[in-house]
């Protein structure tokens, strides 16, 4: 397989996210409407698959489909609205052995 071929290929990533120490109420408010466009231009293109908070209200994940370049460039947009709020990490799905039981 070649990397072109490889970099091309559509796979499931994951994005998880936690609000940092310092996080306020006012800096998710501020974030949410560049945030909700962002999921609402991926979701329109059917590249969603589901995103949520987690039980303890403090942790997220984004489950999406994508090229490898199209994950990245989802990342990193999401980094640029959220940095300063949040601490993001990506993962292709089959990185993370426990989501194979979902």
């Amino acid at each position: 397989m070649s990397t072109t071929q490889t970099l091309q290929e559509k796979k499931l990533w994951v994005l998880v996210s936690s609000l940092k120490e310092n996080t306020s109420d006012v800096g998710l408010e501020r974030i949410a409407p560049a945030l909700n466009d962002l999921i609402g231009q991926w979701h329109s293109q059917g590249k969603f698959v589901w995103s949520g908070s987690l039980d303890n209200n403090i942790s997220g994940m984004a489950i999406f489909e994508g090229t490898e370049q199209e994950a990245h460039k989802f990342f990193e947009e999401n980094k640029k609205i959220c940095s300063d709020v949040l601490d993001s990490y990506l993962y292709q799905w089959g990185a993370l052995p426990f989501l194979s039981l979902l």
